[in-house]
């Protein structure tokens, strides 16, 4: 089977390229590098492309008979949205349009799409159901929940099936350290309070420390970037084997504080770091956690990854950057 990766170049959707290849898919990484890096597509042939671009997407889909698409490309900055809500929409929803109808002139109708919790936007209860009310309070998460609409009429119309997983904190890092999380610029957590261990920051900003929360600071839910890779080739293999157009979060289930993540680091690593406490941030809900109970009774799919496992490969994969340039 050959699965188209858009994005694959990218820090999720490498690590998904990594798993394709290691149980036996033949994988095709599509790329514009705009926000992916060249030396993380060692898993299947790379091609550098937009997704907005239709040419270039038609010779890829008339080269290599593609079975299954997943999309990564999407702009994930939130305040970027806000400030630039054109480039989003033009991005998230314009190009991705552009990719679905390459998709069907070529006969290709199974798609798995890189979602996002912020479609939830301020959630109504703990922990977030995939029934539960969607109004993003965002660009970036109204993009995304388009998208998801727009699927939602292709399966009726069109009989093309897909799923949509809804991300909650992706985070960690391969374990083998061949490729990990660098965002520019990076705005997660983890690897934030990690620059911080490693000196490359002079301090870490927490935001809020008087949330009705066991610390004070808001709660997370995190999932090692290899677990949402494996829920991913569970979603190659539900579609190949006949299943209907769903949604599914993915998530721990469990949450955790700010300050909870930042004394695991200190655990992990054995470093201390600044620390400056500063007011909220605009839109910043107290508990943000997944019921991913759905992922779990329709692919059989569950965690493997702890917290700790997150910190840890993570700071390998941070300790191995010192020094060096990803290209």
């Amino acid at each position: 089977m050959a699965i188209l990766v858009a994005g694959g170049a990218g820090y999720i959707g490498s690590h998904v390229c990594k798993l394709l290849h290691k149980r036996g898919f033949s994988v095709v990484v599509y790329d514009s590098l705009i926000h992916g890096y060249r030396s993380f597509a060692k898993w299947g042939e790379f091609i550098q492309g937009d997704i907005g671009d239709a040419e270039c997407l038609s010779s890829v889909f008339s080269r290599f008979k593609i079975d299954v698409v997943m999309h990564f490309c999407a702009f994930i900055e939130v305040g970027e949205s806000v400030a630039e809500p054109e480039k989003y929409y033009k991005n998230n929803v314009q190009n991705t349009i552009t990719l679905l109808e390459q998709m069907r002139k070529h006969g290709v109708d199974k798609f798995i799409f890189s979602s996002t919790a912020a479609v939830y936007g301020m959630p109504e209860r703990i922990p977030i159901a995939e029934e539960d009310c969607k109004a993003p309070i965002n660009p970036y998460g109204k993009s995304k929940l388009m998208v998801e609409q727009i699927l939602e009429d292709y399966a009726s119309a069109y009989g093309f099936r897909s799923i949509r997983f809804r991300y909650f904190n992706a985070a960690g890092a391969d374990p083998d350290a061949e490729i990990g999380e660098a965002h520019v610029p990076e705005t997660h957590l983890i690897p934030l309070i990690l620059d911080a261990a490693l000196g490359r920051r002079e301090s870490i900003k927490v935001f809020g420390t008087d949330y009705e929360t066991k610390d004070g600071t808001c709660v997370r839910d995190y999932i090692h970037v290899n677990d949402l890779a494996d829920a991913h080739i569970r979603g190659v293999d539900y579609l190949l084997e006949g299943g209907v157009t769903s949604y599914f979060n993915l998530g721990s289930g469990s949450g955790f504080t700010v300050r909870e993540m930042l004394e695991t680091v200190r655990r992990v690593t054995g470093r201390d770091f600044k620390v400056v406490e500063t007011e909220r941030r605009s839109g910043d809900p107290a508990y943000l956690i997944a019921s991913s109970d759905k992922a779990q009774k329709v692919l059989d799919w569950k965690i493997s990854y702890s917290l700790e496992d997150i910190v840890r490969t993570a700071w390998a994969w941070q300790q191995g950057l010192v020094g060096k340039t990803l290209t």
